[in-house]
């Protein structure tokens, strides 16, 4: 299930001279993974805070010039931080995630591809950061990326490369030892955003409430989870820090399911030595809490 990945090394950037380690990173999760990384290098920064959700998010002025003046930024792309489109395609120093070749990224279906509001919200999954083999490959496409940056530091960014994935390793059967008896306990939550999480570990989620945050449960949606609520279908509804939805309460109303939280971005987490290891302990946690009760 676990597998190493050959070290990608071909990417065509030249070093660059006296680089002053200034590293941005679009959205905290990838500053968690980045932050392991650059461990005895720098520490990387963060365009947006914890509490702040990247699909509906505007770029103030000081974001851009926090940008103009990082010596590398790293994002996903437009199907996450369509924002960052525009300001990101002037500039020559950025790592754009989902241009990784062969990422493994889940294809959305007819549903869940959509343009509303003029907005096109991409063909592929984003939320890389909750599989574990996408997060893997992730973490040595950009230990590439900093070694090509900063060949003088290698020896470091490989060995911080090494204990990312054998710490990695170790989280992942931690995770599978944990979530084992709860694996066939149905659920709903809030928005489609942790496929690549629940699939690595076969849990069953029964359904979301919508595909995208910014986009308003359907009324037939909210019917239909109300009444498969009703007839104990389901074990747990799962909101999330970012939005708080008062859908969620008003349709659990009445039903013995429980309501659990899921954060997607580590909203409480401090980023430190470990913290994205930490990050996807505690979205086990929040699974087996709700779902073993």
């Amino acid at each position: 299930m676990f597998c190493r990945i050959t070290m990608l090394v071909s990417l065509a950037v030249l070093p660059v001279s006296g680089w002053a380690n200034t590293v941005l990173t679009s959205i905290k999760p990838i500053q968690m993974i980045t932050h392991e990384l650059t461990l005895g290098v720098t520490e990387p920064e963060v365009l947006l805070s914890a509490n702040t959700s990247p699909h509906d998010y505007a770029l103030r002025p000081s974001d851009v010039k926090m940008i103009r003046h990082s010596d590398l930024v790293i994002w996903f792309g437009r199907d996450l931080e369509p924002f960052l489109e525009k300001v990101l395609s002037q500039q020559n120093n950025v790592f754009t995630i989902s241009d990784i070749a062969d990422l493994k990224l889940r294809e959305y279906g007819e549903e869940e591809h959509h343009n509303h509001d003029g907005h096109d919200h991409g063909n592929h999954d984003p939320h890389f950061w909750l599989g574990v083999e996408q997060a893997q490959q992730v973490a040595q496409a950009i230990t590439s990326r900093l070694i090509a940056m900063d060949a003088e530091h290698k020896e470091i960014y490989l060995k911080n490369l090494d204990s990312f994935l054998d710490q990695l390793k170790q989280t992942d059967e931690q995770i599978s030892s944990q979530l084992a008896g709860v694996i066939h306990q149905p659920y709903y939550v809030f928005h489609e955003a942790y496929d690549y999480f629940e699939q690595h570990y076969g849990l069953n989620n029964v359904g979301h409430f919508t595909v995208s945050p910014d986009r308003k449960p359907g009324a037939k949606t909210l019917i239909s989870i109300r009444q498969a609520l009703a007839s104990n279908q389901a074990k747990c509804v799962f909101s999330e820090p970012q939005f708080k939805p008062a859908v969620i309460q008003s349709v659990v109303r009445g039903s013995d399911a429980k309501v659990g939280i899921l954060d997607p971005l580590g909203t409480e987490i401090p980023v430190t030595k470990g913290s994205y290891f930490l990050f996807l302990k505690s979205m086990a946690d929040s699974y087996y809490h709700c779902l073993s009760q």
